[in-house]
């Protein structure tokens, strides 16, 4: 009896010894060097931990073992890609894990790209997977910067995106000016797009918008070289515009086709749409580069034509 007895605190003794070490090197720092790993997703508790061992971030299972099934928290483990820094220990490895701590990668799609550009830039996303949709509608991207973890879909990405462009859309279409000669959101992108490629200086956005508000108002022809080049080369033009592009026929040339052309030019960022629903209060019908980057306005044909004048004189004395 009392070798059974002895034989019984030998063995109480073992276990809590084991326990007392295992729980000291689940505390005890493990990782040797910044490590990043990826984990697929489907992989299941067991073999994520397989593979952390595998990777050097886990000392044997055996060790650890203990800790790990009493807090239950291997069921809990999120696929994704981590990143480990040195002298990090088993217990905080698995805490990042639990609470899914991945890598955040992101993508920016700049505002007045067009789709072409947008595709161009998703394709160069290694880390995202699997095809683009077979068709993304011109200006239903919203322009931003896109986070995502590896491992995304780009389908998931577009799709995240068409939605907050239509969120951006359905905000300031509700909050837009009354009188506006525009009847519809789509009719507001179609503007706001033609406003994001005339110009990128934020304080013109509004007048540039008046502008083209006005000429939809009086029947006036919106002559916005943007969509001629549209209408010739949807993925850029790589040339610049002749007159005889001014007068070809193509559905989106503003020269040849009164009102607004069938559908946007670009992608339009969020200021553009807002200046669409939101342009100044003025009777300003033109306007012309000033050849640093801004332009002029005016109002008369007259005044236009003197703008265009220094403008060329501008030009010239640049050769």
């Amino acid at each position: 009896m009392k070798m059974l007895i002895r034989l019984f605190v030998v063995a109480l003794l073992l276990v809590a010894g084991f326990a007392v070490y295992s729980f000291s090197v689940y505390g005890s720092p493990s990782v040797a060097a910044d490590t990043t790993v990826f984990v697929e997703r489907g992989t299941g508790g067991k073999a994520m931990l397989k593979q952390l061992h595998r990777e050097g971030l886990l000392p044997p299972l055996w060790k650890i073992a203990l800790p790990i099934v009493l807090s239950g928290e291997y069921t809990k483990f999120k696929a994704g890609e981590y990143q480990f820094v040195a002298d990090l220990s088993p217990q905080q490895v698995v805490a990042m894990i639990v609470e899914g701590k991945v890598i955040i990668h992101s993508v920016t799609i700049v505002e007045g790209w067009n789709v072409a550009q947008v595709k161009a830039a998703l394709l160069k996303e290694e880390l995202l997977t699997g095809e683009l949709p077979a068709v993304i509608a011109e200006g239903s991207i919203a322009a931003d910067t896109v986070h995502y973890e590896r491992g995304e879909s780009r389908a998931a990405l577009v799709q995240r995106l068409q939605q907050q462009q239509e969120d951006i859309l359905e905000d300031a279409w509700g909050a837009r000016d009354e009188g506006l000669p525009i009847a519809t959101p789509e009719e507001a992108l179609i503007l706001a797009s033609i406003v994001e490629e005339e110009t990128g200086v934020d304080a013109e956005r509004r007048r540039v918008a008046a502008v083209y508000s006005n000429r939809l108002r009086i029947g006036m022809p919106l002559q916005a070289d943007p969509t001629v080049a549209y209408g010739v080369a949807p993925a850029g033009m790589t040339r610049m515009l002749t007159r005889g592009d001014l007068k070809r026929q193509t559905p989106y040339n503003t020269y040849v086709h009164a009102g607004l052309p069938p559908g946007p030019i670009c992608n339009p960022g969020k200021a553009s749409i807002e200046a669409a629903l939101h342009p100044l209060e003025t009777d300003e019908l033109f306007f012309v580069a000033t050849g640093n980057g801004g332009h002029w306005f005016a109002s008369s044909e007259k005044e236009h034509l003197a703008n265009v004048a220094k403008y060329r004189a501008i030009q010239r004395s640049k050769r």
